[in-house]
């Protein structure tokens, strides 16, 4: 059985409570838990000594056979050293998804066609320009 240290929420809508508690990690968030050990109230301020109380000998007892804290609760105990936690590191996780990579992909290589087509379209009449100059005498000619 693997066990997790998470919150379980509680309160009225829109006024959230939570507890930290031992579960089952197949049990349900607010469902069935072994044991209690503590409180979350993120409606207080934080410098509040009662925004997050727990049991820290209990947090202890749970991690050393084996529990798991979830990422919320690990940031709390970490302030007591009880874990270990950092903050997350995903440097993909702002980089654009595939279908808009590709759509400025095309977009430069649009780009790049009328960039190359200006240029051949500036060097062509500077080639051509002497050669319509004598068809130009002529018709004056007439």
């Amino acid at each position: 059985m693997s066990l997790k240290i998470r919150l379980a929420r509680g309160g009225a809508k829109k006024r959230p409570f939570y507890s930290i508690v031992v579960a089952d990690s197949r049990s349900p968030r607010d469902g069935r838990f072994i044991e209690k050990i503590g409180t979350y109230n993120p409606l207080l301020g934080k410098t509040d000594e009662n925004r997050v109380q727990y049991d820290a000998e209990r947090a202890k007892h749970w991690l050393d056979k084996g529990a798991k804290p979830s990422d919320r609760v690990a940031r709390f105990l970490s302030a007591q050293g009880l874990v270990k936690w950092e903050h997350g590191n995903n440097p993909n996780k702002a980089k654009p998804g595939q279908k808009a990579q590709e759509r400025e992909q095309e977009k430069k290589d649009k780009e790049e066609a009328a960039k190359a087509a200006a240029a051949e379209a500036a060097a062509a009449p500077a080639e051509e320009a002497p050669a319509e100059e004598p068809a130009a005498e002529e018709a004056k000619a007439e």
